[in-house]
């Protein structure tokens, strides 16, 4: 029998055609087996092919998107970056950056962060020294082509992350404003959690023949996540939510408000009794909030006060516990709160407030992600309003999915 004969079949990252310095770099960081969207995601991408991927945050997308290119990277001298990752928030950007340099095989594949709120000279002086990779923010990178500090001839590939997100909130025109600078002749990436019409409409106008890779749970929420609520009168809401920490003590923790006045009030009080908290809003200067989110990831911080605003940028795999201290109102925002959790295929756990009053929002949540939330109790904060007198019991109608029904008594 040969040696051949003998030789047992690639497995793992090895299996999916990536060069040896990369996979000694994969070894490096201990990356053991692909998640399913880096399996399916990287060898079409290694062969060339556009594609359109969806998939939830938390899944590995970043190093889908980031081991072709840098599998592919050639060390030439060009005036700007050979790709350009585009995300919606600075925090996002952040970290697609690191994840990027922390897999780069060779030191001269440079990988920069170009967001808004960053010092602009520091930008200029990055990309005085060669860049690679640009990762940023439409906006910051459309103000760089103003300026002609940046060159994109030179650029063969492109990724959007986050492609709803950005679309979401006003990023269109900039977005394509950009693809325009960009050479025709490109691969190009778009990754996005849902696909709504203009997401669609910008991969039929910008990409050629793209390969479609579904990997979005039919379920909306993932399924390590355990959910439940707490009725809880708005008055109790911070004293439950000392109670909460000191039975979960949570490893990590994001807690959500709906405002940022709300956040900021919040953690005022919280700082009292836990040391290690912070905030996160958009009315930071982007160094406190990239200081903040360092000590975040290292574990410093434990407790992290947070709005909507920031909270879809944060990738932290550590979180254990996400708190929804208020609701949020869309009910897709609250699938992207507790997704902070969960990661990578890791347990979390996720526990909502409700007032008596937001029995029907909480209703329109379980509708959402097609999914009976259970109710939680710690005893002494069961919401005692007065229930208010209907003429007749009000039912709750939710979508036909084969549900059992919930009794609106059990309701907050």
């Amino acid at each position: 029998m040969t040696a051949a004969t003998l030789a047992k079949p690639a497995s793992g990252f090895r299996a999916l055609g990536l060069q040896p310095t990369l996979l000694a770099a994969l070894d490096r960081v201990g990356y053991k087996e692909p998640t399913p969207i880096q399996a399916a995601f990287i060898p079409r991408a290694l062969a060339g092919r556009d594609i359109v991927g969806q998939a939830q945050t938390g899944t590995g997308k970043t190093a889908a998107f980031a081991l072709p290119f840098l599998n592919n990277w050639r060390d030439i001298n060009l005036p700007g970056p050979q790709a350009i990752v585009m995300a919606p928030t600075r925090e996002l950007v952040v970290q697609v950056a690191e994840e990027t340099r922390r897999l780069t095989p060779n030191p001269r594949c440079r990988t920069i962060a170009i967001y808004g709120g960053q010092s602009i000279r520091k930008q200029l002086d990055e990309l005085k020294h060669g860049v690679s990779i640009v990762v940023a923010t439409p906006g910051r990178l459309l103000d760089h082509l103003a300026r002609r500090t940046l060159s994109l001839a030179g650029v063969r590939y492109v990724v959007l992350d986050e492609a709803d997100r950005m679309l979401d909130i006003g990023f269109r025109p900039d977005i394509e404003r950009i693809l325009r600078h960009c050479p025709q002749q490109r691969q190009t990436m778009l990754l996005s959690a849902t696909m709504p019409p203009p997401v669609m409409r910008l991969t039929q106008r910008y990409m050629v023949e793209p390969e479609h890779i579904n990997l979005a749970p039919e379920r909306i929420t993932v399924e390590s996540i355990r959910q439940t609520y707490i009725s809880v009168d708005k008055h109790n809401k911070f004293d439950l939510l000392l109670k909460v920490l000191e039975r979960e003590k949570p490893r990590q923790c994001i807690i959500f408000c709906q405002r940022k006045i709300w956040a900021a009030d919040l953690y005022k009080e919280l700082r009292r009794h836990h040391q290690r908290a912070a905030v996160m809003h958009g009315d930071l200067d982007q160094k406190d909030r990239d200081l903040i989110m360092k000590h975040f990831r290292s574990g410093g911080i434990t407790l992290l006060v947070a709005t909507d605003v920031v909270g879809r940028g944060i990738d932290v795999t550590n979180i254990s516990h996400i708190i929804n201290y208020d609701l949020p109102e869309d009910p897709e925002n609250y699938v992207h709160r507790i997704g902070r959790t969960g990661r990578m295929g890791a347990d979390g756990i996720a526990i909502a407030f409700v007032t008596r009053e937001q029995g029907e929002e909480l209703t329109q949540i379980e509708a959402f992600i097609n999914l009976v939330i259970p109710e939680d109790h710690i005893e002494g904060f069961e919401s005692c309003a007065p229930r208010p007198v209907v003429a007749e019991e009000k039912k709750v109608h939710m979508p036909v999915f084969g549900r059992r029904k919930r009794r609106y008594s059990n309701r907050v």
